[in-house]
């Protein structure tokens, strides 16, 4: 292999930005810009700022064998 093998390399993902402040992201953080936006992302999930909303059923809200 000769070391100008890096001019034929096809990235396997598209370019993307930083989902946090649209900054092209980084290989080494993907798919964030930094460790910076790594962690703000981190923070949010862990604060419960990403919600999926759940749908709940009327029949799972009732009890087995309660005739009321």
């Amino acid at each position: 292999m000769s070391g100008n093998n890096a001019n034929n390399v096809t990235p396997l993902r598209a370019a993307r930005k930083c989902p946090v402040c649209q900054k092209p992201a980084s290989q080494k953080f993907h798919p964030f810009c930094s460790a910076r936006c790594a962690n703000i992302d981190l923070n949010r999930w862990l604060n419960g700022a990403y919600i999926i909303p759940a749908s709940e059923d009327e029949e799972e809200d009732e009890q087995p064998g309660q005739d009321e």
